[in-house]
Order: C-alpha cells, then sequence, then structure tokens
C-alpha cells in the first residue's frame, strides 16, 4: 500500500480512536505512533516510546478493529520500537525547550517593564512560586483533566469566570503544582498583575502576629490590622494553598471572610485549595463555606497506573535518566496512592544508581526501595478487624457511638493506627469509624501522646503493628 493511503487509513483509524479509548492514552501513547506499513492484513506503526509496546497491548484489539472498520476487512494491528524515531524524538524535545526557553525569556524582557519586578526574581522573592510548577509539566490524566482545564481558563481570563476556583483532593495529587501554575501564568501574560500566592498557615500567623504586636495601645492594634488587611486585600489574584488549616479558628474565619468580600466584590481572582470539598468543613460558617462553594469545584483523585508511568517517563526525560519500562512500570504499579511519593521514588532510585554506578533494573530498584513480595496492602477495615480482636470486642462497635471504656480505647488505638498506617486523610478515617474528622484528629493527637508516658500502650500498639503488617 502506498505511503500516502497508509497515512489516510491511519488518519481515519485516529478519528474513531479518540472517541473510544482514554484521552491520557490516546494523547499520550497513540498520537505520536507513526503508520509504517500495510501488508498481508497487519498494519505495522512505529513508536519512539519504549513504554508504547508495552501499553498499548490491552488496547490491540480495539485499535485491530478501528482498522477492520475501515479498511473493510480483518487487520491486525501491531507497534514497533524504532530507535532512530526515538532519537529523533529526544533530538526535537530538545530543540523545542530551547526554542521555548528562550522565547520566555524573550517575553519575559519585552513585558516586565517595571522597576519593581526583576523577571524570575519577581516570580520566585515576591510571589514566592516554585519555577518547577508550570502547567508545561503538569502531567495531565483522567484523574486531574477538569481540574487542569478549569486552571488553565482561569489562568487565561482572571477575576472572569470559575471565581473563587476551588480545587480539593488528596495530599501529594498535584493541588499546589496547579496552584501555582497560575500564578506563573498569569505573571508571564499579565505582569502588571499583583499575583500572591500564601499557604494558609501564613494567613493564620500573619493574623496572629498582627494582634500580639498591637497588644499594647489600640493605635498600634489598627495600624498593625490595617497592614495585615492590605496585604491581602491589594492583591489582584490571591492563591490560597491548604485552606482547610483555618476550620475552627473564629477570628482567622472572620479574617478571610472580609478578605473574600473585599476581592471578590471587586472582580479579583481567588483560587484556593483543600485536601477536601467545603461541604465537609463542619466547623466553619455557613456563610464562609457557601462563599468557597459560590464559583467552581474541581476535584483531583488518584492517578490511573497509564498517568503515573507517563509521569514518570517525563521526569526520566526532563532529568536525562534512561529508566527502563519495566522499571517505570514496576514503580508506577508500587506507588499507586500519590504523585508525590512516586516522585520521591524515582528521584531516591535515580540518585542512588547514579552515585553508586548501578544500572536501573527492577532487581535493584527493590532494594533500593527495600520492596517485599510479600507486604501487603494495609486498608482501614483490616486494621479494625485485628484491633477488634485484640481487645475482644466487636467491629460493629467500634464503629458505634458506644462509650465504653474498653470500647473507646480500642476506638482510639484502630484511629491511631488508621492514620499511622495508612495514606488516607483524616475525613475519610472518619467516614470508616462513622465520626466527625475532628473527632479523629483528638482521638489520633490522644493516642500519640498517651503513647509517650504510657509503656503498656506503646508495647501493645508495637504488636498490633506487627499483627497488622506481618
Amino acid at each position: 500500500m502506498e505511503d500516502e493511503l497508509i497515512k489516510q487509513t491511519w488518519d481515519s483509524v485516529l478519528a474513531i480512536l479518540k472517541e473510544t479509548i482514554v484521552a491520557t492514552t490516546y494523547e499520550t501513547w497513540i498520537l505520536p505512533l507513526v503508520p509504517h506499513s500495510f501488508e498481508d492484513n497487519c498494519f505495522c506503526a512505529l513508536t519512539g516510546q519504549n513504554l508504547a509496546v508495552q501499553i498499548l497491548q490491552k488496547n490491540q484489539k480495539e485499535i485491530s478493529k478501528a482498522l477492520s472498520n475501515v479498511c473493510g476487512k480483518d487487520v491486525y494491528f501491531k507497534v514497533v520500537y524504532d530507535e532512530q524515531l526515538h532519537k529523533q524524538i529526544e533530538k526535537n524535545k530538545q530543540k523545542q525547550k530551547k526554542e521555548e526557553d528562550k522565547e520566555f525569556i524573550k517575553n519575559l524582557e519585552n513585558r516586565i517593564t517595571s522597576s519593581r519586578y526583576d523577571g524570575l526574581k519577581q516570580m520566585q522573592s515576591d510571589c514566592r512560586l516554585n519555577l518547577k510548577y508550570k502547567f508545561d509539566n503538569f502531567v495531565v490524566g483522567a484523574n486531574n483533566k477538569f481540574a487542569y482545564s478549569v486552571a488553565l481558563a482561569v489562568a487565561n481570563d482572571p477575576g472572569r469566570q470559575y471565581n473563587p476556583l476551588f480545587i480539593y483532593g488528596g495530599s501529594g495529587l498535584g493541588k499546589t503544582h496547579l496552584l501555582q501554575a497560575i500564578g506563573h501564568d498569569i505573571l508571564f501574560k499579565k505582569p502588571k498583575l499583583k499575583v500572591k500566592y500564601i499557604k494558609a498557615e501564613e494567613f493564620i500567623n500573619d493574623l496572629v502576629n498582627s494582634l500580639a504586636k498591637g497588644l499594647d495601645k489600640a493605635s498600634d492594634k489598627n495600624k498593625k490590622m490595617n497592614e495585615f488587611r492590605n496585604k491581602y486585600r491589594s492583591a489582584d489574584v490571591l492563591l490560597i494553598d491548604d485552606i482547610q488549616l483555618i476550620e475552627g479558628k473564629e477570628r482567622t474565619e472572620e479574617e478571610m471572610f472580609n478578605t473574600f468580600e473585599a476581592l471578590h466584590n471587586t472582580g479579583k481572582q481567588i483560587v484556593f485549595t483543600s485536601d477536601r470539598s467545603p461541604d465537609k468543613f463542619e466547623n466553619t460558617p455557613d456563610r464562609l463555606k457557601t462563599r468557597f462553594q459560590m464559583g467552581l469545584l474541581a476535584d483531583i483523585q488518584v492517578p490511573d497506573i497509564e498517568t503515573r508511568m507517563a509521569i514518570l517517563t517525563k521526569l526520566s526525560s526532563d532529568n536525562n535518566v534512561k529508566m527502563p519500562s519495566d522499571v517505570i512500570e514496576f514503580l508506577a504499579s508500587v506507588y499507586n496512592k500519590n504523585v508525590r511519593e512516586l516522585e520521591g521514588a524515582f528521584n531516591t532510585v535515580s540518585a542512588y544508581t547514579s552515585i553508586n554506578e548501578l544500572p536501573i533494573t527492577v532487581d535493584i530498584v527493590k532494594k533500593i526501595i527495600k520492596y517485599s513480595e510479600k507486604r501487603k496492602t494495609v486498608t482501614i477495615d483490616g486494621i479494625i478487624d485485628i484491633v477488634a480482636g485484640y481487645y475482644n470486642v466487636s467491629v460493629d462497635d467500634i464503629k458505634s457511638p458506644n462509650r465504653a471504656s474498653k470500647t473507646a480505647n480500642a476506638r482510639q488505638t484502630a484511629i491511631y493506627l488508621a492514620r499511622e498506617l495508612t495514606d488516607e486523610s483524616f475525613p475519610y478515617i472518619g467516614e470508616c469509624f462513622n465520626r466527625k474528622h475532628t473527632t479523629i484528629i483528638h482521638s489520633y493527637e490522644k493516642v500519640q501522646s498517651d503513647i509517650k508516658i504510657n509503656r503498656n500502650l506503646a508495647n501493645e500498639i508495637n504488636e498490633l503493628k506487627e499483627k497488622i503488617n506481618s
């Protein structure tokens, strides 16, 4: 079959696959394929990504079906790794990166003219944005595509739509990355806007310090509070990380409400991140909670294995680390909770093998991360079962309102172990125990404190950990 006809056939297949295959797989692994040959009812495509051959195995039947529909006969699809194509892709990446860097610097020089700002220093010091958190190095998957899309929309037109934007999800899933990417993008496109990124803890500390410094004189108190308020209300774009930390702090919540009103009423953009949605804020006044919910809520879920593999592939490319496909698949299967631990594993493996001049193999990686074939996944239900048996109480009692001393102690111990041995959040643990997350926090902190002075309890905790992990 002629090359032009092969290309036309593949273009028709792509149109079908775009509608039937998960976007992450389609954009990352299928779209870059290069149609090569069509002989004896076998359609062959080349890839420069060695992972693609392995990943697309599970999509082979679906791609063959699309080819058969286009060609009107049974067609078998196969993908072949091509070293020359790989080298060309890497060469193009390097070339594109150099061009983007030049364009980035050029735009900064042209756009950032005010003496108040100095290119990258302005982004790093004034806004305290981490330069690695940008849209172009955020790996998009089914778990975060919506949050990414609306974050990009906010960056393109701040204050106009999705205001406020409230991004929520578990720890280490990329909320801070998206939040700071919004700040970077706005500074790049609209350098005259004043962007402020803070963690909620800083807002709390600033308020406490302002109140403390103004205790002596009423005039000093007014001055300090005015300075505090102006610091946040003068921003054109306010980005607040971990807003859940202000829950239950009445004075902080009052100041946050007033800050929100001052900014929102003048069309200034506000973006929050949190480990849970606003409706799970049990000790927050309704008037503030409704402000959090009045714009757009976007959640980020745990990434699927294809997205995790794509993240590791990008990390390998960006850091010039040649990590084999079987190692990437292994790490992606082991570190399946969040992106942060996945990146941590990559950094550990790449650093250790580089320093010790070792090849990156699955066996060596297992030793580096202390992986055990026998290790099992620890679940909250499993913890409750073992704790209930250990203290001779029922699982139903632990999850019930029963306040008997024996049951309460077993319950608090189970809560402590659930937090220590899993990556689950306090709100999720609360759902498993049929309790508010504030009660869960109290129980956890109580046991954490008690084991420091109660040797018997400490021994019991250690015995239970062994049982749970065995």
